[in-house]
């Protein structure tokens, strides 16, 4: 957000620079220069934007940083809005003495305030040195993500479809999928239950016994590859000890003895964005597998699916239906909804839409009214700022920003534009291009 704004300012104060009417401003002492401050202090904030906006989500005093510098870019921009209007005015109004006076008024309090956000642009420019920000071109610490397992959840709700349609393509025999091995990505957006749903097919009695071999292997980000190798050296025999070797080449032999000519199941999650050369690198050895061998890759990223080729496979995961939500909140809530009030129903029924069928949120909120039982408890929590609080923030605000974060610029950009619009609008394409 910090970043989008600070990119939007450098660009309107570039184009008023170079605007004929700045020669007005300049006859304010110390305007100028001001300007000139304001767009230095600017571009060396931008430059550790990146790496700001990665940490704020685990350091507190980061956010406030980047809170302060948004209130003095909104200020800013108001301040570029009113310059441009009387800029605006001028060229279509004309010149006499009364709006001489008024133009020469305006200006004196417009480049007091342009000085006024100076001031303060520098006291922040400055208090970012005590974070010690890296730049740009270096990537910030990583949101600590959770490494998943492949046990499965004692009880899962709705996704039986999906279940299905999973199960079939593991345990098909048919001709048509001869490719060896057969690459099925499950691709959702973060806090769908992808991982879930993957535990609950690893597991099936009907998969345990269809294949020689399962592996299953938390990859999140970066894609290491001699990190991924290692642990599916491991998952393969954990006795074997070429496991602990730094080496691709001693793990990629390793593992194409232990699987040659065998039916595996090689589970990845959680995989983001490897290149192809690294994807190509790891799969060669599973190519020597036995018919009917396949790999599950859990992603948010469509990108991901057309890198390993796999696009005609692939299982695009949705929001979970109301009355699967429901469950799953009340499920958590550890309360049987039939012995419930209708008072008490209801609101839960208004907190589970909030959830909007993700299927963490229920699952966290639900958690979240388990030491709630009066009907007043569940109505504040109904009426508080809900993604504000202390337990949504950590457990479901900080794994979509890891999607946020993976995001471009540019992308980023137009996603808040987009947050202009009101809940539940429809956008028509062409008019939001040309907005």
């Amino acid at each position: 957000m910090a970043e989008a704004l600070v990119s939007v300012l450098l660009e309107r104060l570039a184009t008023i620079t170079m605007d004929k009417f700045l020669g007005e401003l300049k006859m304010v002492t110390g305007v100028e220069e001001a300007v000139t401050t304001l767009t230095r202090n600017l571009k060396a904030i931008q430059a550790v934007l990146k790496n700001a906006e990665a940490r704020q989500a685990v350091e507190a005093d980061v956010g406030h940083w980047l809170n302060e510098l948004k209130e003095v870019s909104h200020e800013m921009d108001n301040v570029l809005d009113e310059w441009s209007t009387q800029v605006l005015k001028q060229k279509m109004e004309g010149e006499n003495v009364k709006k001489s006076v008024d133009r020469l008024n305006n200006r004196r309090d417009i480049a007091v305030r342009i000085k006024k956000l100076d001031e303060k642009l520098a006291l922040i420019d400055k208090e970012k040195q005590r974070f010690n920000f890296q730049n740009n071109t270096t990537r910030g610490p990583k949101i600590p993500r959770k490494e998943t397992t492949s046990f499965p959840s004692d009880k899962i709700f709705g996704r039986e479809k999906e279940n299905n349609i999973i199960l079939s393509k593991l345990l098909s025999e048919s001709s048509q999928d001869c490719e060896v091995p057969l690459i099925i990505p499950i691709v959702g957006m973060g806090g769908m239950g992808k991982t879930t749903l993957s535990q609950l097919v690893y597991n099936d009695e009907k998969v345990k016994a269809h294949f020689d071999k399962r592996i299953w292997v938390c990859v999140s980000d970066p894609f290491n590859e001699v990190k991924i190798a290692r642990a599916i050296v491991e998952g393969l025999d954990k006795d074997n000890t070429s496991k602990t070797s730094n080496s691709l080449q001693i793990l990629m032999q390793c593992i194409h003895t232990l699987i040659q000519g065998k039916k595996f199941l090689l589970v990845l999650d959680d995989v983001w964005n490897p290149d192809h050369t690294q994807w190509e690198e790891l799969v060669k050895p599973f190519r020597d597998g036995a018919m009917g061998s396949r790999v599950l890759v859990t992603t948010r990223n469509e990108e991901v699916a057309t890198l390993m080729k796999a696009t005609v496979h692939v299982i695009h995961i949705k929001q979970l239906s109301e009355e699967f939500c429901s469950s799953l909140f009340y499920y958590n809530a550890g309360i049987d909804i039939g012995g419930e009030s209708k008072m008490l129903q209801d609101v839960g029924e208004k907190i589970v839409k909030k959830c909007n069928g993700l299927a963490l949120a229920a699952k966290i909120l639900g958690s979240l009214m388990r030491e709630k039982k009066t009907f007043k408890e569940w109505e504040d929590v109904l009426n508080s700022k809900l993604w504000e609080l202390e337990d949504i923030e950590k457990q479901v605000f900080r794994p979509l920003l890891l999607s946020y974060n993976d995001l471009t610029q540019e992308i980023r950009n137009c996603l808040l534009y987009c947050v202009i619009f009101p809940k539940d609008y429809v956008y028509d394409r062409d008019n939001l291009v040309e907005l």
